[in-house]
């Protein structure tokens, strides 16, 4: 039987954000790795300031033409996201916080990626979506506060901006892709954010150690060149063929990936409530996307 040509391109967007999920999925724990010797603001420019020159050399390896300057305030926007605001606030969260902690809070990247679609795009949500939305980010911040003292804290503010820019970054990453391409979008992004990122290296004043363990150094260069580099490839792509909202559903599987491989990777203790949390937190997720979205 043959297949339907729309159901074909989503199955391709599924495949490539699934790809893009798995680099993703290690982030926190390589970033848990690398700030154990490594100040977090080295951590979260840093890994930027690698993947700019990986994506300057790509770029002019493959002649790319300079994007027209009406689209730098939608670049400024992916840069504001994924690479300067992710990376920083994850990694200073990271200081203080389990990672498989960060996997569940994390959990509300897809519907933090589809409400910045629905911006961006110009959909209308159903009360259905919006309900989910509310009782999902309810349990991600009930989560928060029971493994806490009782309240938020640093990390806890850290990572609820980390997803918020991440969902807005992915969101304009997608539509720019759609233009120019998956790699061309992030590769741009990247070369076009190095004198932002300098000024804030600069500006920190952060002194280097004079020893870094070599399971910090491995966790530095999976995030950059990985994290932000290479994952995004299949990321982007995969939300421009098959739709933001539609493809974002594979960062369902995210969190779990994460908490697994922080079990794994540092021997962090898979405890019964993180997972229920996590499980929940899906649920509401799953049903927020299943919710109709009118087109404006």
């Amino acid at each position: 039987m043959k297949q339907h040509p729309h159901t074909q391109t989503e199955w391709i967007g599924f495949i490539y954000g699934f790809l893009g999920v798995l680099g993703f999925s290690l982030t926190l724990p390589a970033t848990r790795a690398a700030v154990t010797d490594l100040d977090p603001i080295i951590v979260g420019i840093g890994r930027a300031l690698v993947a700019a020159g990986l994506a300057l050399i790509l770029l002019l390896i493959r002649r790319q033409p300079l994007p027209h300057w009406r689209f730098l305030p939608r670049f400024g926007i992916v840069i504001a996201g994924v690479v300067i605001g992710f990376p920083l606030l994850s990694a200073l969260a990271m200081r203080s916080a389990q990672a498989s902690y960060g996997a569940v809070i994390t959990g509300l990247l897809p519907l933090a990626t589809a409400l910045a679609g629905v911006w961006r795009a110009k959909e209308r949500p159903s009360a259905q979506f919006w309900l989910c939305a509310i009782v999902g980010s309810g349990l991600v911040v009930s989560f928060a506060i029971v493994s806490g003292s009782g309240m938020l804290n640093v990390a806890d503010f850290a990572l609820f901006g980390a997803i918020a820019a991440a969902g807005l970054g992915y969101a304009e990453g997608a539509l720019l892709a759609r233009r120019f391409g998956g790699w061309q979008t992030i590769c741009w992004s990247l070369v076009l954010s190095v004198p932002i990122l300098l000024v804030i290296l600069l500006a920190s004043h952060v002194s280097f150690p004079t020893h870094v363990s070599i399971s910090a150094w491995l966790g530095f260069f999976y995030v950059s060149i990985v994290s932000m580099f290479l994952a995004f490839f299949a990321w982007y792509r995969g939300l421009a063929v098959g739709g933001i909202s539609r493809v974002g559903q594979v960062q369902l599987l995210q969190p779990f990936l994460t908490i697994l491989g922080s079990a794994v990777l540092l021997g962090e203790a898979l405890t019964a409530h993180t997972l229920i949390f996590a499980v929940c937190v899906m649920v509401c997720v799953a049903m927020g996307k299943r919710a109709p979205i009118r087109a404006a």
